[in-house]
């Protein structure tokens, strides 16, 4: 049998990739029958077919984090005799690397535009290491924007990097019933059932871009339309309220704080559109998951989730965030309610093509044809 070692950190706990990691390798575990082994620090998982081994990390001082996993992950792959490697993390070696973000070196100068620290220094060497000597077979990209970014950054073959989306889980979706959980949220915060409704949900309200929400929708009201906007997710509420109040707008926003993963879903399905006009994100999971309740979505063209947006099909991109009159204009087009189900469908539509099990099913044809490779090199 064959034995695949998946590698990050923190295994099916909160985040990004995490969870990416823990939905993917279940799947890959039961479509495949291989033997998979788990290497991380911390882990949270609900099946027994799958090992875990415990991998130390050096926190202090800080910049001993990456590369003291990166260490002791290697000490552990040495005593093994794993098949493939697939890493979610920058490790020195692996056949797969997933990319969850973008460079680190790039990310720091041209997102954060900061000094890069020690530990900035630490994390982009062993990157650096992973990507020109580690041996990596592929390298995954959540998204054509970090597939661009990461050979900008590298100058590696573009052939052996490959874009694979993350995907969603329709069943969190279809066990609902739409219009009781639509019916029943909207009274839970004071909405009328005809009005429609706008949600921005992120845990970053700055970078993710609602002061160029609010502002946009001050032009709609100016403009007599009507609507309301649910604003879900850790941010600094206090501010954003102001903003809202001096915008004259106050009224139509609805602040509802965090909120855990069913709660979200059900506001989803209670919601008519989504909206998010990022600084920057490699993905952004919040787009796919909207879609999956059927709402078209306007994003900035600074959102990974983009590649999947049909301009006027299922949402609108918008690239220069700046521009309050043309984001107006967008929101108003699905405002029409004639508009807006056509798009509602083109966004289920597209969810339903990138599934988990989809996903999974591109990860294995990589597996397969890498162990095909390897068997046909050893002479077998």
């Amino acid at each position: 049998m064959q034995k695949i070692a998946v590698v990050i950190p923190k295994y099916g706990l909160v985040g990004g990739a995490e969870q990416f990691a823990s939905e993917l390798t279940g799947r890959l575990s039961h479509q495949t029958g291989y033997d998979f082994h788990v290497l991380a620090n911390r882990w949270q998982t609900g099946t027994t077919d799958i090992k875990f081994h415990k991998i130390p990390i050096i926190t202090f001082p800080k910049y001993l984090t990456t590369p003291s996993f990166a260490y002791f992950t290697q000490r552990r792959l040495n005593r093994n005799n794993f098949s493939l490697v697939h890493s979610h993390e920058r490790i020195f070696g692996a056949d797969i690397f997933t990319l969850h973000g973008i460079p680190h070196r790039y990310w720091v100068h041209n997102i954060r535009r900061k000094k890069m620290s020690f530990y900035d220094l630490a994390t982009a060497w062993v990157e650096k290491k992973l990507v020109y000597e580690g041996n990596c077979q592929k390298f995954i990209a959540v998204s054509g924007l970090t597939k661009d970014i990461f050979l900008q950054e590298y100058k590696i073959n573009p052939d052996k990097v490959d874009v694979i989306h993350p995907g969603i889980d329709l069943n969190d979706y279809a066990r609902h019933n739409k219009e009781d959980v639509r019916t029943h949220t909207r009274k839970e915060f004071g909405i009328n059932n005809a009005d429609p409704v706008i949600l921005f949900a992120a845990m970053n309200f700055e970078i993710k871009g609602l002061d160029a929400i609010l502002l946009s929708l001050a032009k709609l009201k100016s403009q007599k339309h009507k609507f309301k906007l649910i604003v879900a997710g850790k941010g600094n509420i206090r501010k954003y309220a102001k903003i809202a109040q001096e915008a004259q707008i106050y009224e139509n926003v609805i602040f509802v704080g965090p909120v855990s993963k069913e709660k979200l879903i059900r506001i989803y399905l209670a919601c008519d559109m989504y909206m998010m006009l990022s600084k920057f994100d490699t993905f952004g999971m919040v787009v796919l998951e909207a879609m999956a309740a059927g709402l078209p979505v306007i994003i900035s063209g600074n959102v990974g989730a983009r590649d999947l947006v049909g301009e006027g099909a299922n949402g609108f991109i918008i690239n220069d965030t700046s521009d309050a009159d043309y984001i107006a204009a967008k929101i108003a087009l699905m405002l029409d309610e004639n508009i807006r189900r056509n798009m509602s469908q083109g966004a289920y539509q597209t969810a339903l093509k990138n599934t988990w099990d989809q996903a999974a099913k591109k990860y294995q044809e990589i597996y397969t044809d890498i162990l095909a490779s390897r068997k046909k090199n050893a002479g077998f």
